[in-house]
C-alpha cells in the first residue's frame, strides 16, 4: 500500500487531508512540526510527503532536504497566492504544490500525478529479468513463475520500491512483519537469504554491516 506522511501544524487541516487520503486507499501518518517529520523520515519509508512550509522547529524547506536525501517526492502545502514560496519550493526540489484552501479533488489528483511520475502506482514492476504483477501477486523470472511466500513477496516489493537505498533491519521488519523490531533473532536475514536464492539476486541484494541490506541495480 502507498504510504504518505502528512506534515501540517494545523491539526484540522491535517486531519481533513488524512481522512480523504485514507478513503482513497492510502496509508497515512501525520505529524505537526518539522522536527518530528525529520525523525519520521529517518525511521520509516514513505512513498510521498505532503509538507507545509511554515512549521514549528524546522520549516518545510529544511524538512525537504531530509526527504530529498532519501529520494522521497514532496508536495508542498502553501498559502494561497504566495508565489515566492511556491517558486522557492520548486527550485529546491519539490515535485508540486497545493495552495490552501484547496479542493479535495485537486489534492487527490496531484497526489496521484506525483506517485505516477515516481512509478509508485505501477501494477507491473520489473528489475533485471524479474517481473512482479501487483494485482495478482505473482512473480516471474525470465518468464517462468517463481513461488514466493507472502513475506518473501513483500520483501521483494519493498526492495524494488527502494532500490539502491540502504534499508535498516528495523525498517524491513516493521514494513514486512509489522510491529517493533526487537533486534534479536534472524527472521529478516533468513527470509532475505531465501528470497535472494529463489530469484538469483545474491549479487544484487547486498548486506550492509550492522545496518541491513541494499538492492543494487
Amino acid at each position: 500500500m502507498i504510504k504518505i506522511l502528512i506534515v501540517e501544524d494545523e491539526e484540522p487541516i491535517a486531519n481533513l487531508i488524512r481522512m480523504n487520503l485514507v478513503k482513497a486507499g492510502y496509508q497515512c501518518e501525520t505529524v505537526f512540526d518539522g522536527e518530528a517529520a525529520a525523525d519520521m523520515i529517518e525511521k520509516n519509508l514513505y512513498d510521498l510527503i505532503l509538507l507545509d512550509i511554515m512549521l514549528p522547529k524546522l520549516n518545510g524547506y529544511e524538512v525537504l532536504e531530509y526527504a530529498r536525501s532519501v529520494d522521497i517526492p514532496v508536495i508542498f502545502l502553501t498559502a494561497m497566492g504566495d508565489t515566492q514560496q511556491k517558486v522557492k519550493g520548486l527550485k529546491l526540489g519539490a515535485e508540486d504544490y497545493i495552495a490552501k484552501p484547496f479542493e479535495i479533488a485537486e489534492l487527490l489528483a496531484r497526489v496521484e500525478t506525483v506517485l505516477r511520475r515516481y512509478r509508485k502506482t505501477e501494477r507491473r514492476l520489473r528489475i533485471l529479468d524479474i517481473e512482479i504483477d501487483t494485482d495478482s501477486h505473482t512473480v516471474t523470472k525470465s518468464g517462468s513463475p517463481v513461488e514466493l511466500t507472502t513475506k518473501e513477496y513483500d520483501l521483494l516489493l519493498l526492495f524494488l520500491r527502494n532500490k539502491n537505498r540502504a534499508l535498516y533491519r528495523e525498517t524491513i521488519y516493521e514494513n514486512v512483519w509489522g510491529g517493533e523490531y526487537s533486534g534479536t533473532g534472524r527472521t529478516v536475514d533468513l527470509h532475505v537469504q531465501r528470497m535472494k536464492k529463489k530469484l538469483g539476486l545474491e549479487e544484487h541484494i547486498v548486506a550492509i554491516y550492522k545496518v541491513g541490506y541494499r538492492l543494487v541495480v
